[in-house]
């Protein structure tokens, strides 16, 4: 063991202080200052000590893992950084290089792990900094940065984003990987700020959090920008964005050109850069001013640096090759490596690349047989080694989409997909695995790649399902069945799939089988993470769990209208409680997004009410004389009789329809719009306040007889943009002093009250864990069991009401099982449409 001391550190790292009282992390919940940082960093490097040891981080994106990673920088200690949430990686990392010290989160202090007191490496005096390569984790493959590696990139990117001490950056990259952290390491040079969080740009607090700091900019791979269409972010209103940077994989020029087109009219930029690791993270960028004109180019060196392009053999386009102050010392498979110095002195980066006569470089292909998937670089002999390994024998080709694996032999593709998706760190969307009786090769006796590519299928159609209510499932199969989405990758979640109130119940019930209890906030999390929770054989044995509120209300408020119509016993009000619950879904599940792609959802979620209704509606016509044709088109409510008969049985469904037309008209214009996202909060309730002009008499809408409901909508509205106390008890005023005298009944009007008190004070409510499935299958067939049970219950319930509401109930979920399954072959007949075509299309031009 070498007792060393402390050598030069990480300026950016050491001179936090300086900033004094500007922000530097804003959060949710606090807002630190550099000098308030500074105390933290400077703590923590004193209890690392004064010896120079390795440390490993566990990082994810928050105040402690930014506090360990500047604490490590700052002091000298060279630091190996692994992703918090892939606990395998770090233990590989571990096993490989025997780090001194693990750094931990600790829930508001690093935890610091002390394996030795001083430490068992050599240690080149440069080393800071050791990453995975191209954002790929678990390998033993790392490259090694210096201090003036990290210094000079970071300065190289703030000067050429022109970041100063005003910016604040969103961290929407991890920061284990090279793309995040060098948004970190520009911001801190400067004094700039860091809107250090963990949520998705499709979850709507993202941009709550990102317009309350102010944030200026934001990092994206090319992923994203999917991610960004399925939120409307060309709609959105963010007045403090000055730029939008992408890396991590090549983007579509088309997709560059459209957002350098949208950024110019909205005032913001696009920076389109290229970088890997071993250069620290970035080694050119394209002028915004030039990315609509040349959005297929890399564009220009970052400053300090430089390209040229050797020539190679037997190809027209050169390698590219950099040189610049961030170029890696070299790379680590060993823990002996880490004693070296500088072993290179360019980047010869793989990647065949021409200039253009603007002097612009583009990268034309690979030299070498990588592939970037999802912004992460994949091997694909290494994909073949550990296929070889299991005794398979197999060939790979890939794109930046997808990889594509032969495997020879009658093997288990889903099971190998699984496999490669976990050892490679992909989401298993990304993976095709294909069998096939022998590996393609050309006449040569070489594989024939080209042909193995050429297996991949246009759209991959999820695996074969039963109805709501089947055994065990994957986790992303549910998905895929139950939002009608054949695609479905680790980062989506149930939202920016398209998510709504009745799917969300279908899918809460096969999630709850599936994995056990389910998160509150379930359905913002990514597919990815809701796998890793799925553990076949475990079984919660707790007598009770809680269950979402709305899911709660939503079967019990069908049971109490189908019993009080029954007359098993009386209990009315609660169809006025589901309006509210109804308000309250809709903003969870359609406020997303913006421009078309909402208003797409918000029809889609529509049609799922109206078909089912209407379709019902217009067979108890033909089998009975009780309704009009105005109730077919659900139109009864403007032209029906204003007494009160059998026509008005379904004037929820009207009504509910009409609110849900009206709000979704009101949204599509732009300043309505711009002021829901602007004051999430403030615009429910000004709704709500509207609708209280009809619920006291002082507007008439001259409907003949519904009671009016566009407050009660609203305030669930409410209740779901409700982030505080304060917003919880001003809704619960609203509805003490609304609710009272609606219908002057004191019990009806107690039980509309109570529902909205609980639906805004309790998330979650306990329930025997025996009943959940019941419940979720009564609130998932809410629906159908409303417009079933007017022909059901009126036969049976002069001879047993009890009879009467069970068979009420059965009808609804047997009318809801058939929807779904009607769904689902309509799914499947448009997956085989999607495949025919091409095909016949492909068979025409041959012939």
């Amino acid at each position: 063991m070498t007792i060393e001391l402390l050598p030069p550190r990480v300026s950016f790292a050491a001179d936090l202080a300086r900033f004094g009282d500007n922000p530097a992390v804003l959060m949710q919940d606090r807002v630190l200052t550099y000098r308030e940082l500074a105390g933290r960093v400077d703590d923590l490097a004193a209890r690392l000590g004064p010896v120079r040891r390795l440390v490993a981080l566990a990082a994810a994106n928050d105040l402690d893992s930014l506090v360990a990673y500047l604490a490590a920088l700052s002091s000298g200690h060279p630091l190996l950084l692994a992703p918090a949430d892939k606990p395998a990686a770090l233990d590989s990392l571990v096993a490989a290089y025997d780090p001194d010290v693990i750094l931990r989160s600790g829930g508001g202090e690093p935890v610091l792990e002390e394996r030795r007191p001083g430490t068992r490496h050599e240690l080149h005096p440069e080393l800071a900094l050791l990453l995975s390569t191209s954002g790929s984790t678990g390998s033993p493959k790392l490259v090694r940065l210096s201090h003036e590696n990290v210094q000079a990139n970071a300065e190289s990117i703030a000067q050429y984003l022109r970041i100063g001490a005003g910016d604040r950056a969103a961290t929407t990259l991890p920061m284990y990987y090279c793309y995040g952290l060098s948004v970190i390491n520009s911001h801190l040079l400067r004094g700039a700020g860091l809107v250090l969080t963990d949520l998705s740009v499709v979850d709507p607090c993202f941009w709550e959090l990102f317009r309350v700091h102010g944030a200026t900019s934001f990092a994206a791979v090319p992923y994203t920008f999917e991610l960004l269409e399925c939120v409307g972010f060309a709609g959105m209103d963010l007045p403090s964005l000055r730029y939008v940077t992408q890396a991590g994989g090549r983007l579509g020029p088309e997709t560059v050109r459209r957002y350098a087109e949208l950024g110019r009219r909205r005032g913001w930029e696009l920076f389109v850069m290229y970088g890997q690791t071993e250069a620290t993270a970035r080694m050119a960028y394209l002028p915004p001013e030039l990315a609509a004109a040349h959005p297929g180019t890399i564009g220009v060196p970052v400053p300090g640096g430089a390209f040229r392009i050797d020539p190679v053999p037997g190809l027209d386009d050169g390698e590219l090759v950099y040189t610049g102050p961030n170029v890696m010392l070299g790379y680590a498979e060993r823990p002996e490596d880490l004693a070296a110095g500088r072993t290179i002195e360019e980047l010869r980066t793989g990647d065949l690349a021409r200039q253009h006569p603007t002097g612009l470089y583009e990268v034309v292909g690979r030299r070498s047989r990588f592939v970037k998937i999802v912004g992460l670089r994949i091997d694909l002999g290494q994909v073949e080694r550990i296929l070889a390994g299991l005794g398979v024998a197999a060939a790979s080709a890939g794109s930046d989409e997808r990889l594509v694996v032969a495997v020879e032999g009658g093997h288990d593709t889903d099971l190998l997909g699984k496999v490669l998706a976990q050892d490679l760190g992909l989401p298993r969307a990304a993976v095709e695995v294909h069998a096939v009786e022998h590996l393609p090769r050309l006449a040569t006796g070489k594989l024939d790649y080209p042909a193995i590519l050429a297996l991949a299928e246009p759209c991959p159609a999820p695996a074969a399902s039963g109805a709501p209510g089947d055994g065990p499932a994957d986790v992303r199969r549910i998905f895929a069945e139950v939002l009608e989405c054949p695609d479905v990758r680790d980062e989506d979640t149930f939202v920016s799939l398209g998510g709504d109130s009745l799917s969300y119940v279908a899918a809460s019930i096969r999630l709850e089988k599936a994995l056990g209890n389910l998160p509150p906030d379930w359905h913002l999390v990514p597919v990815g993470e809701l796998a890793a929770r799925q553990q076949p054989g475990r079984r919660h044995r707790r007598f009770t769990a809680p269950l979402e509120t709305s899911i709660v209300l939503r079967a019990v408020a069908i049971v109490a209208i189908i019993s009080t119509h029954a007359q098993l016993f009386a209990w009315p009000g609660t169809a006025h409680v589901l309006m509210a619950v109804a308000g309250f879904n809709f903003a969870r599940f359609q406020l997303t997004g913006g421009g078309l792609p909402r208003l797409r959802r918000q029809l889609r979620s529509l049609g799922r009410i109206v078909i089912p209704s209407v379709v019902f509606i217009a067979v108890a016509y033909l089998l009975t004389d009780r309704y009009t044709p105005a109730n077919i088109v659900l139109l009864n409510a403007f032209v029906g009789p204003e007494k009160w008969t059998t026509q008005w049985d379904f004037w929820f469904v009207e009504v509910l329809v009409y609110v849900l037309v009206a709000v979704a008209a009101l949204l599509a214009v732009p300043w309505a719009d711009r002021f829901q996202r602007r004051l999430p909060f403030a615009f429910p309730l000004a709704l709500f306040a509207v609708g209280l002009l009809t619920r006291f008499e002082l507007v008439d809408l001259e409907v003949p007889n519904p009671k009016p409901v566009l407050w009660l909508f609203a305030l669930g509205w409410a209740v779901a943009r409700a982030r505080h106390l304060p917003h919880r008890l001003l809704l619960s005023a609203a509805a003490a002093l609304a609710v009272p005298g609606f219908f002057g009944n004191p019990w009806r009007d107690l039980t509309i009250l109570a529902g909205i008190l609980l639906l805004i004070w309790l998330p979650a409510m306990p329930v025997p864990v025996l009943l959940h499935r019941l419940l979720g299958v009564l609130a998932g067939a809410s629906l159908y069991a409303y417009l079933t049970h007017w022909l059901v219950y009126p036969g049976l319930a002069p001879v047993s009401p009890a009879l009467a509401v069970a068979a009420s109930l059965a009808a609804g979920v047997v009318y809801w099982a058939l929807s779904m399954r009607l769904l689902d072959a309509v799914r499947r007949w448009r997956t085989l449409l999607a495949r025919v075509r091409p095909a016949a299309g492909k068979r025409g031009v041959e012939s």
